[in-house]
C-alpha cells in the first residue's frame, strides 16, 4: 500500500483527498452569464437603455418642433407651452444621455421618474383648461402614466442589482480604482500645454486651489472643496445642462504635478492631470495639462457636444488661454470679436460680465 493510500485510507489531509477524488475536464461552476438572475439584469438594463432611447427620441421632437408635440397631445400651442415644450426636451435629452452612459443607470432612471411626475402635474393642469383638447391630454395621461409604472419598476429591478461593472465574459468586477494607473474607457482625450510668465510655485499654487478653476474654465460651473482630497464639480452640458460629479487627488507633488479623478459612479466619469514645469530661457512656467473623461452618453454624447459647438480641444484651449491672463493680468481680456458678433460700431458691450464665460462675477485679484 502506498504512502497516498494509506493516507486516504486512515483520514489523510484535505489536500490529498480532493486530488484523489478530482476528475480532469469535470467543472462544479457555471458562467455567471448563464445563471437565472443574470438573465433578469440583462433584460432590465436593455429596459433602461430603451427608456433612454425614448427620452432622447421625445426630447429632440419637443425641441425641434415644439409647437407641433404641442398640438399632438391636444395643447394650445402659445408661446409659455412652446417655452415649457423646450425646457422639458432638453430635461429629456438630459435623463436619455445620462440612462445610455451608464451600465447601470439607477439614478437616472429614477431621474426620469420625477420627470414622469412633472409631466403628469402640467397634464393635469391642461386637462382643467377649456382651451385644450380634454379628450387628447386624457390620452396622452393614460399613456404617461403607463410609462411612468415601466420607469418605477425598471429603476426598482435596478436598485435590486449588485454594484461593479462587468468584464467581457460576463464576470464582474469591482467598481472602483485604485492607483496613478487609473484609466477611462471614453473617447475623448486632450492634451494641451500653454507658457505662463509666473514662477512655477505661484502657478502651482493658484490651480491647487480647485475652487480657483471656474474663475477661467469656460463650462466649469462650480468647484467646492469637501475634505484634503476629495472635491465636487458642477459643470455645463450641451444644450444648457448641467452634470455633477465628485473627485480625488491622487497624485500631488508641489510645484511639479496635480493629478485627480472622478469617483466611481460618477455621471461624468474622467481623470486630468496638470504639470508645472519651467520654461526654457526663465519664460516663468510651463503649464501641460492632459484630460480624459466619457461624456454623458459616450460617443453619442461626444457627438451631441459638436452639434452644440462644444470642441474639447479648443474649449482646454481657451481654457489655458484665460488661465494666463488671469495670472499674468489679473483678469480675462476679451477681444472685440468675442464680445460682438458680425459688423458693428466700435463700443463695448452692455455687460461685460456675461461675455465668454457667461458669468456674472466681476474680475478678480489673483488669488492663491
Amino acid at each position: 500500500m502506498t504512502g497516498t493510500e494509506q493516507s486516504l485510507r486512515y483520514g489523510g489531509s484535505l489536500g490529498e483527498r480532493r486530488r484523489a477524488n478530482y476528475t480532469p475536464y469535470q467543472t462544479y461552476n457555471r458562467r455567471y452569464t448563464d445563471q437565472p438572475g443574470r438573465k433578469v439584469e440583462q433584460s432590465t438594463e436593455r429596459w433602461a437603455k430603451g427608456l433612454g432611447w425614448l427620452s432622447i427620441g421625445l426630447g429632440l421632437a419637443q425641441i425641434a418642433a415644439p409647437r407641433k408635440v404641442a398640438r399632438l397631445i391636444g395643447v394650445n400651442d402659445d408661446d409659455e407651452t412652446r417655452n415649457t415644450m423646450f425646457a422639458l426636451g432638453l430635461r429629456e435629452i438630459t435623463s436619455g444621455v445620462g440612462i445610455l452612459s451608464r451600465p447601470r443607470p439607477v439614478g437616472w432612471v429614477w431621474t426620469r421618474v420625477g420627470g414622469d411626475l412633472m409631466d403628469l402635474a402640467l397634464l393635469g393642469k391642461a386637462m382643467s383648461s377649456g382651451d385644450n383638447d380634454r379628450n387628447r391630454v386624457a390620452a396622452v395621461t393614460a399613456a404617461v402614466v403607463g410609462v411612468t409604472l415601466l420607469d418605477v419598476i425598471t429603476g426598482q429591478q435596478l436598485s435590486k442589482g449588485g454594484n461593479g461593472a462587468r468584464t467581457s465574459n460576463g464576470s464582474r468586477t469591482i467598481s472602483r480604482a485604485t492607483g496613478p494607473g487609473f484609466r477611462i474607457g471614453g473617447p475623448i482625450q486632450v492634451k494641451e500645454a500653454i507658457t505662463i510668465n509666473r514662477p512655477r510655485s505661484e502657478v502651482y499654487r493658484f490651480w491647487h486651489n480647485f475652487e480657483n478653476l471656474p474663475r477661467f474654465m469656460a463650462h466649469l460651473e462650480s468647484v467646492q472643496i469637501l475634505d484634503e482630497r476629495r472635491s465636487r464639480w458642477k459643470g455645463k452640458a450641451p444644450a444648457g445642462s448641467t452634470v455633477e460629479w465628485e473627485a480625488e487627488i491622487i497624485e500631488d507633488r508641489p510645484n511639479e504635478l496635480i493629478a485627480w479623478r472622478s469617483l466611481p459612479d460618477s455621471t461624468v466619469p474622467n481623470m486630468g492631470s496638470v504639470q508645472f514645469r519651467d520654461a526654457p530661457g526663465g519664460r516663468g512656467t510651463e503649464v501641460l495639462v492632459e484630460l480624459r473623461y466619457q461624456p454623458p452618453g459616450g460617443k453619442i454624447g461626444a457627438l451631441i457636444a459638436k452639434l452644440f459647438g462644444e470642441e474639447p480641444k479648443q474649449q482646454v484651449k481657451g481654457d489655458l488661454r484665460r488661465f494666463k491672463q488671469v495670472m499674468e493680468l489679473g483678469e480675462i481680456v476679451h477681444s472685440d470679436s468675442s464680445i460682438h458678433r458680425g459688423p458693428h460700431p466700435a463700443q463695448p458691450p452692455e455687460d461685460l460680465n456675461k461675455v465668454e464665460l457667461g458669468t456674472t462675477q466681476q474680475p478678480q485679484e489673483v488669488q492663491s
